[in-house]
């Protein structure tokens, strides 16, 4: 046999084998049809399932599998019950749509026989039980703020500022005080304050609510409302230090009066009481320790300018510092303990712009009177300046030399 023909001959072969591949796979697809179309039909047994309950001898045969042992059940229901064992419980009514309604109804669902007992259905309505809103109207649905600053992070400070702002208001054409008239009062310091309300607040916000504090405290005592100054004492210290020290600041037993002043590095300690006007420093007159007479009116400055100088004695102790300065402290203790004895002179030895010795030539020319101003109950804070290295004084230079 050629070549050519023994390449026929294969090629027909595999034609021929070819067709048998395609004639057993034919055969395989309808062999698996028909398994498939089988077990449909007894998959179709479960769908059915009502019209085997509708007929008295379905029925009894299915509820005798219920309780029978799997032997004894007919061979044509055996696999229809363990694939209906298999599956989940299914909806009967599963194409009808239930109304939306508030009444409850339960889920009819088929339960696959097993060797338990079968449970009946009920399809009775359960009308859900009525609803009681009194108890859910009581309280409210969510926690509510005490305050409707809750949100600001400074709560209590920004009640406090339109608590302020309302009573401000609210009384404002009530008659007040002057600018200088109106009663002192202690107020609490910032840290005070933040450690009673425990809030952060800065130094400039704090200085604005106690600017309008004051306002508030200008109010004449004898048209002030309760609501006022109950709130004004909230920010005042327990103890208010300036009546206390006016109250406690009174002559003892003999009739004396004690005042401490201070001026640059000296000190004086002065004592008054009522007499003719003598006046003694440091066991000596005051012409004896001070020779200028600038320094002697400095001072007696507070006793001239109220026109007191001949009604009380003086003895002072002055230490330290130069003749000047000890004058002037002189001067600041005689005001103080003149204070002591008559607390409504505070006005006329308040700070003054004019100098001593300018009130001293307006005494002699009959213009100063008992009311002016002295400038002698504030202590003067100013220091000698130190020298520096380099420098001849505190700020002079040596004369600078070109070579």
């Amino acid at each position: 046999m050629t070549g050519r023909h023994k390449r026929s001959r294969l090629a027909s072969n595999c034609l021929l084998a070819g067709e048998d591949d395609e004639k057993e796979k034919m055969k395989n697809f309808l062999r698996r049809g028909e398994k498939r179309k089988k077990k449909e039909e007894k998959l179709g047994l479960f769908a059915h399932y009502e019209l085997f309950l509708s007929t008295t001898k379905t029925k009894q045969t299915w509820q005798s599998a219920g309780t029978a042992p799997i032997n004894q059940i007919p061979r044509h229901l055996r696999f229809s019950i363990t694939i209906m064992a298999w599956q989940r419980p299914v909806l009967a009514a599963r194409t009808f749509r239930l109304p939306r309604c508030l009444t409850q109804f339960e889920a009819f669902r088929y339960q696959p026989f097993s060797t338990t007992p079968s449970s009946s259905l009920d399809d009775s309505p359960n009308a859900a039980p009525p609803l009681d809103a009194s108890e859910s109207l009581r309280q409210p649905t969510r926690m509510l703020p005490v305050s409707r600053s809750y949100f600001t992070g400074t709560p209590k400070f920004t009640d406090y500022e339109l608590k302020l702002e309302y009573l401000r208001a609210k009384y404002m054409d009530l008659p007040s005080y002057g600018p200088r008239e109106a009663p002192r009062v202690a107020w609490l310091v910032r840290g005070q304050f933040l450690a009673k309300v425990n809030e952060d607040i800065s130094v400039s916000r704090y200085a604005r609510l106690l600017k309008s504090l004051k306002v508030l405290n200008k109010i004449k005592a004898e048209v002030m409302p309760a609501e006022v100054s109950k709130f004004i004492e909230e920010f005042s210290r327990p103890r208010n230090l300036y009546q206390w020290e006016l109250n406690s600041r009174k002559p003892d037993e003999d009739g004396r009066s004690r005042g401490i002043g201070r001026r640059k590095t000296a000190h004086a300690t002065a004592y008054l009481v009522e007499g003719d006007g003598q006046i003694i420093i440091n066991g000596k007159t005051i012409s004896e320790v001070f020779p200028r007479i600038h320094d002697r009116e400095s001072a007696m400055w507070a006793l001239k300018a109220t026109n007191r100088l001949h009604k009380y004695n003086v003895f002072a102790v002055a230490r330290g510092g130069g003749i000047t300065g000890q004058a002037e402290a002189v001067t600041l203790a005689v005001a103080k303990s003149l204070l002591v004895h008559e607390p409504g002179l505070k006005s006329a030895l308040r700070r003054g712009k004019s100098s001593p010795l300018m009130l001293m030539v307006l005494n002699y020319v009959f213009i100063l009177t008992s009311t002016s101003t002295a400038g002698v109950i504030r202590t003067d804070p100013r220091q000698v300046e130190r020298k520096k290295p380099g420098k001849l004084k505190s700020r002079k230079m040596p004369a600078w030399v070109k070579r």
